[in-house]
């Protein structure tokens, strides 16, 4: 009786487990990076953070193509190949209670909850959750318009374990993505990236809640106010309108969630 014919993935197992160990450094990792740092400007006021919004969506008609390429498929793969991974994986932290064995669960364990965290942040606020009710970010009113989308306490609750997942997953990802390719492999070297990776995660944690009790306690009414200064002045350096309305209802004018 002739044996069943591999898989695809068991055939392309090690190209696979590579191009999986990398995306999740570039480019998911660099943007989880970015976009957290970016969010935390929030915390110098309203202006510094519509003044990076405004800088992403300089890209123009550039931004939806490169969210694409960039972000949105490299994470759909990284998270297709991780589920894999997930399902012939069989953590025994039960019988070996070994820190290994742990970081091994909790890194699976998060990434599934960054997972969702993301499919739900995504519909919540990027304009593509529009039609399901979400889309509640306008890259026009930025710091208004994700502080009225964070007020409930349940949703700040939510944001922040999903954030804090995400922040261990790619922090704890660093130290096993060097593994992987062979960057460390003595003990020693395997104790500086780990305090490596302890001091990413905690400024990136940092950053993300920051970010989100900042967005949280933003004056409503005086970001407003900000965010219309500042697009007036934009229209007007660019010869248009001051007094015109932005046009939210674009795609493109819409695009970037908190």
């Amino acid at each position: 009786m002739s044996e069943s014919t591999p898989s695809f993935f068991t055939r392309h197992q090690f190209l696979i487990y590579r191009l999986f160990s990398l995306s999740g450094l570039i480019p998911v990792g660099a943007f989880v990076v970015v976009h957290l740092l970016t969010n935390a400007s929030i915390l110098g006021g309203a202006a510094s953070f519509q003044a990076r919004v405004d800088l992403i969506h300089s890209l123009g008609p550039l931004l939806v193509p490169i969210e694409w390429a960039f972000i949105f498929l490299p994470m759909l793969f990284h998270a297709t190949v991780g589920f894999v991974i997930i399902a012939n994986g069989m953590p025994n932290v039960g019988s070996y209670p070994y820190v290994g064995n742990v970081r091994y669960t909790l890194q699976r364990a998060t990434g599934m909850i960054a997972f969702a965290f993301i499919i739900w942040h995504v519909i919540q606020l990027h304009w593509l959750g529009t039609p399901l009710g979400g889309g509640k970010f306008d890259p026009h009113h930025a710091s208004s318009s994700a502080s009225l989308a964070l007020q409930s306490p349940l949703v700040a609750i939510l944001y922040a374990i999903g954030v804090l997942s995400t922040v261990f997953h790619f922090a704890n990802g660093l130290w096993t993505l060097g593994i992987t390719w062979g960057l460390w492999t003595s003990p020693a070297a395997m104790r500086r990236a780990n305090a490596v990776s302890v001091v990413v995660g905690l400024v990136l944690a940092a950053a993300g809640l920051g970010a989100l009790g900042g967005m949280r306690a933003v004056d409503v009414e005086q970001a407003r106010a900000t965010e219309k200064r500042m697009d007036e002045v934009k229209r007007l350096l660019e010869g248009q309108d001051p007094a015109a309305a932005p046009a939210t209802s674009h795609p493109i004018s819409q695009k970037r969630g908190t």
